[in-house]
């Protein structure tokens, strides 16, 4: 894609529009304020690191440092609620960023970081580190509010065949 340039673009710009869509879209916007402040975060780290230098590890402190403003409560393992996914009554354990939404937003910097002129082989948002992470907490949480994640298996050719006369065994029926 051609930015106009003499090189990559780590300034902030976000997907091109075209003079049809002058509004971004929900996503674009989203993806734009995404980028931005992680670009501000690693401005204000001492000694402020350049986008082309930052590794996963910049991007786990940047995930570790957004679960200050996150708003889903995580029971930790002493506290009575734990794995219980609708507890009766408050408690003390924090708030943090749901996994969920750690995953969108990784996803879109993962895109925004290619699409301003970052190398995919060298993205940080695509390392094993964050993926490793990601499920991490996922599990976590997962646990804490006694939800089970589990992976969906890919059916058999036997599976077909015993399971063809109930629907009930369908995970999201």
């Amino acid at each position: 894609m051609d930015r106009g340039g003499d090189g990559p673009s780590w300034s902030g710009g976000g997907g091109d529009l075209s003079p049809a869509s002058a509004i971004p879209s929900r996503y674009e916007s989203q993806k734009r304020r995404d980028w931005n402040t992680f670009g501000q975060f690693l401005r204000n780290q001492r000694p402020a690191v350049a986008l082309p230098e930052c590794n996963s590890n910049h991007v786990l402190d940047f995930l570790r440092y957004l679960d200050q403003f996150g708003k889903t409560k995580v029971h930790l393992q002493g506290c009575i609620f734990y794995g219980q996914p609708e507890p009766p009554s408050p408690c003390t354990c924090p708030l943090r960023q749901a996994w969920g939404s750690l995953d969108a937003l990784i996803g879109r910097l993962r895109a925004a970081y290619e699409e301003n002129g970052g190398s995919p082989d060298t993205n940080p948002f695509a390392s094993g580190a964050i993926r490793i992470y990601l499920r991490e907490v996922k599990e976590c949480q997962a646990k804490a509010r006694g939800i089970p994640y589990k992976k969906k298996k890919k059916p058999t050719k036997n599976d077909d065949d015993s399971n063809s006369s109930s629907s009930s065994s369908m995970p999201f029926s």
